[in-house]
This record gives structure tokens, sequence and C-alpha cells, in this order.
């Protein structure tokens, strides 16, 4: 066991030091190569040295350098160095964090950690949260806390009675919500179709003037951060509305509620701590391993209606027992790197790595501006779009960016506009990267312009 932790321990640190000096993306002959990883299962035993260095010879070229500075395909942050060595430990000790008996300390690093969130997202005194996988599951976590508040106001326990009969629920959401709060609705049988949506801007924030007049049990869910512009909706204008309708008020936050932790994008979030609940990523903008979500709820009670289980081998504790939070019972302890995390960084740090990252994305904007390049939104935090032209030239120069392997972005169509995103929010990504890989960006915008004038005209 010793010899073989220290060999992974020694090919993981040789992967990370190499991580700059390889393609963003992999290349075509190492996902070809995976097929060896396959075949069919072996009748015998195998030497686990020997898987370990097939894992690492085969895989490790086959994977995307998330964690390094220059990808900025998805809202994907790297692994902070005590982040990830946390995580290697967490993975030693392999506990349980569903309570307190089968992890001591899981729970109490969940307790603390959690109350720090809360501080550093300035979220109201007294909100509970809990670890899920991720965003999609965060929501869906918080919005089964909401469908539980606003069916007991009318009367009805959706836990013990389902939704057969219950009151119907209407359920608000702008027209440029994320996709992955349609799937929580849909889980909960709320339905992905039976929505009300609400017009948005031109940057994709919900319209206050067109929030609907709402009768009976209601959630609104609003939005922090536009997956593709990283524009806010205007809580301050909006949870006055829902709240006067006596809606439960629900964020979906995967990464825009961070800029809480920066105070000089924090007056983005004015109003936001007038919900009921608030979901996020911690492996987004906090830059801890995969997988790491968390919900928010302003009441923690109905958040553990939603939640709790019993069986009568299960401990009975005056305390706070995390597995009655979550979907989960058996689970990691997410806990710890995020613990890790923050107690490395400080509130100094976060709001560093959160402004920092913001301002390499203005760093891009200007930069493709300049060179002609027309950027479709307002980079309030870290999210560009650029159209390069029309829009086949658009994917042509996308395509270029990720077979070239300076860097990696991803296309997107955004209002009808066909567009490159930039996401940048890795702790990873310095001056060096972005100008690296705006270079790379404008050399093969050109390249692609040159090309089509040769060809006959753009």
């Amino acid at each position: 066991m010793d010899d073989l932790l220290r060999a992974a321990a020694e090919r993981s640190i040789r992967y990370l030091a190499g991580r700059d000096a390889r393609p963003v993306g992999p290349m075509p002959g190492a996902v070809e190569r995976m097929a060896a990883l396959g075949g069919s299962l072996p009748e015998e035993p195998s030497d686990p040295a020997a898987v370990l260095a097939l894992l690492d010879e085969v895989g490790s070229p086959a994977t995307v350098v998330g964690t390094g500075g220059r990808y900025f395909g998805f809202v994907t942050g790297g692994s902070l160095p005590a982040a990830l060595a946390a995580n290697w430990l967490a993975a030693a000790w392999d506990q349980n964090a569903f309570s307190r008996t089968t992890s001591p300390v899981a729970a109490v690093l969940e307790d603390i950690a959690l109350a720090w969130l809360v501080d550093v997202l300035r979220l109201p005194a007294g909100t509970v949260g809990a670890f899920v996988t991720g965003a999609t599951m965060a929501n869906f976590t918080a919005l089964a806390a909401a469908r539980h508040a606003v069916l007991a106001r009318a009367g009805w326990d959706v836990e013990a009675h389902g939704l057969f009969g219950a009151p119907p629920i209407s359920v608000v959401v702008g027209a440029e919500a994320h996709p992955t709060v349609f799937k929580a609705l849909g889980l909960l049988g709320l339905g992905r179709d039976r929505v009300v949506r609400v017009p948005a801007d031109d940057q994709g924030r919900m319209r206050a003037d067109a929030f609907p007049r709402l009768e009976g049990p209601a959630i609104v869910c609003l939005q922090a951060g536009n997956v593709n512009t990283g524009a806010m909706d205007p809580f301050a204008a909006l949870c006055p509305l829902a709240r006067e309708a006596g809606a439960w008020i629900h964020v979906d936050g995967a990464f825009g509620l961070w800029a809480a932790a920066a105070p000089g994008r924090a007056h983005l979030l004015a109003g936001v701590e007038l919900a009921d609940s608030w979901a996020t990523d911690a492996h987004k903008w906090l830059n801890v391993p995969y997988d790491s979500g968390l919900a928010f709820l302003r009441v923690g009670e109905a958040l553990r209606a939603a939640m709790a289980v019993s069986a009568a081998y299960l401990p009975e504790m005056a305390s706070r027992e995390p597995g009655q939070y979550t979907p989960d019972s058996s689970r990691r302890a997410r806990g710890v790197e995020v613990w890790a995390a923050l107690r490395s960084l400080g509130r100094a740090g976060v709001a560093d790595m959160v402004e920092r990252t913001c301002r390499h994305a203005e760093r891009f904007a200007a930069g493709l501006r300049a060179a002609g390049y027309e950027v479709l939104n307002e980079v309030v935090i870290n999210q560009v779009l650029v159209a390069f032209g029309d829009a086949e030239t658009t994917r042509a120069v996308v395509a270029g960016v990720q077979k070239d392997g300076t860097c990696w972005c991803g296309p997107t169509v955004w209002q009808g506009r066909t567009a490159m995103r930039i996401s940048v929010s890795s702790w990873a990504t310095t001056e060096a990267d972005v100008e690296r890989s705006l270079a790379a960006m404008l050399r093969i915008a050109g390249e692609r312009k040159v090309g089509k004038l040769t060809i006959g005209g753009w």
C-alpha cells in the first residue's frame, strides 16, 4: 500500500508539473489510445502497480487540463493546492459524512465551513447549508425545501401525501434560466414546461416590469450569474414583488453568488440576501476538486422536513446531523477541502481570487474589442462573449482555438448570435496566461479572416 500510494503521488505531481507544457485539450491520438483501458474484464487479478501505471500512461494524456491556467471553456475552477492536498487526505480517511457517528471530523468541518461560507457570501445570519454534488443537486435540494414550505402554508404535507391532490404551485423563472433549474423542477414533479417564463433584457436579466401577478403557492427562481453573460437578476426590485405575493424566492447562483466575496463586485448582488434559498458550486469559483455543491436555506426547518430520514438503527442526536439535510445518505466528506480552501485563502484571498479572474475577463474583452471583434455582453464578472463575424466564421475560430491547444474555449449562441464564450474561473490563471491565450485567439481569427478574403471576400 505504501509503495502504491507513493507512486500515485509521484505520478500526480508529475502530471501537475507538466500541465503547462501540453495542449489544454487532449490530442486525437490520446483519445484513441484509451481503447487500451477496455476490452474484456480480466479473469484474474492484476498487479495494482500495473493498474495504476496503465491508468496514468493512457488516461493522463486524454484529460482536459482544467486544472491549468488556460482553460476557459466552462465555468470550471482548478484545484487550489490546499484543497487538493486535503482531498487526498480525505480520500485516505474514506469517511462517510452522513452523521457525527459515522464521521465526527467530517461533521465538524462541515459546520465550520458552512458558517464561513455564509459569512463570505454575505447571506443572512442563521442561514443553514448542505453539501451536495453540484449546483444541479443544490437547486433540487433547495427547491424541495421550497416545495415543502409553500405547500405546508396551504395545509398540505407533500412528503407524506405527495403531489396527487396537492394545491398547484406556480413556478416563475426568467427567460434565460439555466437548464439545470428545469431539470430540478422536473425531478420534483413540478414540471419543466408548467413554469411561467418572464422576459429578460439584453443581458439575460429578468425584467421586473414584466413580473407576473401571483396567487396561491408560488416559487420564484432568480439567477445570480447568467451562464453566458454573467449578469445578475435585479434582486432588489424582484424580491419585494415576490415577497408581496407570498412566494418562496430561490436563487440559482452556481458561480455568480461568489461575486459577493469581492468588495468591488458585491454591489451586483444587491438584494440577493432577501431570498429564501440559494444554490452554488464550490468547485467553480472557490476552486476545490470535483464535486462540491452547496444549498443554503434561510429557514433550516424547511430543508430538514424535505430531506430527513428516520430508521431504528440511526442514532438520534440533539446536534445537527448532516445527512438529515441532503438527498444523499452515504456520501464523501466534501467539507474537508472546502474548509482547507477557506482556511488557506482567508477572506482576503477569496476576494482576490474572484476579483483577479474578473480583471482577466475584462482584459480579454478589451483585447478582442481593440482588434475589431464584437464583444456581445457587458463584462460584469468573469464571462466574455465574442463574435468573430458571422456564425460560420465564429464556429471556425472556436474550432481553431480548440485544435491549437494554447487555450480552450467553447461555442455558444446568445440571443441568436453565435459566439465564443470565455469563462475565467481558475486561481491558476495568470496575466501571462491571458496574454498568451489572447494572442492565440487573435492569430487564429486573423488567419481565418485572411483565408476567407483569399477565397473571395468576407
